[in-house]
Parts: C-alpha cells; sequence; structure tokens
C-alpha cells in the first residue's frame, strides 16, 4: 500500500498582495465559528500570528463562516494548517461552500489534506477562472488527521482581485518610483523658482 504525498506548502499571501492583483478583505466580513476553546477562536485566526490558532470544542463538522455586508468578489482563500506542532488536530478533509446565507450554501472545493505543513491556497473561481461573487464563505472541517475529534487552524486570509482602472491599465508605482518622480518635480519647482526670479538678460 503506497503512502499519499504529503500536501505541498504554499507560497507566503504576503507574495500574492505584493503583486499588487489582490487584496486581503477578511477584515470586511463577520466571522463565527460553530464552537472554540475560551482564547482559542476567531481573534486568533485573523492575528497574522502563525504560532496562535483556533481550536474547536465540540462535535464535527468544525465550521468557519465569513459573512460579507455585500456580495463581494473572492478569488483566493489560504488557510495555514502545522501538522508538526498540531498532529490529530490537523484537518485531513476541508469543503468550502459560498451562498447567499446559512440556507443555500453550495460546495465550491472539497481538499484532502495530508500532513499539511504551510500555506494552503484554495482557488474560489469557477471553471473558466472566474473569480466567485457571494455574500458568504463557509469552511467546514469534515475530518482530522488521526481520526481526532477537534480542530487546529491557525491562519484564514480571503483575497479579491484588486481592478483595473477602467481608463486603462497603468504601470504600477513603486515606493522607489514615487520618490523619484517626487525630487524630479520638485527640482523642476526650484528650477522655475529660480528663473522666474532671476531672468536672464
Amino acid at each position: 500500500m503506497t503512502t499519499p504525498n504529503k500536501t505541498p506548502p504554499g507560497a507566503d499571501p504576503k507574495q500574492l498582495e505584493r503583486t499588487g492583483t489582490v487584496r486581503e478583505i477578511g477584515s470586511q466580513a463577520v466571522w463565527s465559528l460553530s464552537s472554540c476553546k475560551p482564547g482559542f477562536g476567531v481573534d486568533q485566526l485573523r492575528d497574522d500570528n502563525l504560532e496562535t490558532y483556533w481550536q474547536s470544542d465540540g462535535s464535527q463538522p468544525h465550521l468557519v463562516n465569513i459573512q460579507f455586508r455585500r456580495k463581494t468578489t473572492v478569488k483566493t482563500l489560504c488557510i495555514y494548517a502545522d501538522y508538526k506542532s498540531d498532529e490529530s488536530y490537523t484537518p485531513s478533509k476541508i469543503s468550502v461552500r459560498v451562498g447567499n446565507n446559512f440556507h443555500n450554501l453550495q460546495e465550491i472545493r472539497q481538499l484532502e489534506l495530508v500532513e499539511p505543513s504551510g500555506w494552503i491556497h484554495v482557488p474560489l473561481t469557477d471553471n473558466h477562472k472566474k473569480p466567485t461573487r457571494t455574500f458568504m464563505i463557509q469552511i467546514a472541517v469534515l475530518a482530522n488527521h488521526q481520526n481526532g475529534r477537534d480542530t487546529h487552524m491557525r491562519q484564514i486570509k480571503i483575497y479579491t482581485p484588486v481592478e483595473e482602472s477602467s481608463i486603462g491599465k497603468f504601470p504600477r508605482c513603486t515606493t522607489i518610483d514615487f520618490m523619484m518622480y517626487r525630487s524630479i518635480s520638485i527640482i523642476k519647482i526650484l528650477i522655475n523658482y529660480q528663473e522666474a526670479k532671476y531672468p536672464k538678460h
């Protein structure tokens, strides 16, 4: 019997953010959990600290509910799991569902995880790679490694695509580009001031 390959880790989501093509929108949503151990809840899922985690405290499936106030375009979901630290608390099967509310959620992804240790990138796109528009995302932990009862998740991030300008696509200015442009503008202003103050005869 062959052993399944371990789930490879994805890139740090901060690298996605640096491309300027997506932005994280988790702060725009209302988060709730099916259960949690006191001190191991939503705040720990969203604190940008890989050492903290949500720990469920109830029967499966364990649910993370993410609800937006308006219909929102979502492109990628990133989940951090750490089998080395969490062992039997680590999810092995996850379902991702979207919908308008709790009553009409539909599964769009199901993941089988094998000893994951790092970021898991879940595309929230259709067959044409078009991002999903939804009021709600639900992440359901259906099973854990070694038949563990409760689960740990360390971080969850949600990304929306950054829309291009309706006028057209412009090159993105880095901080260095902006500083150079500002410096050149200041020099031009000083030159114009000098020429106005001391005109050539």
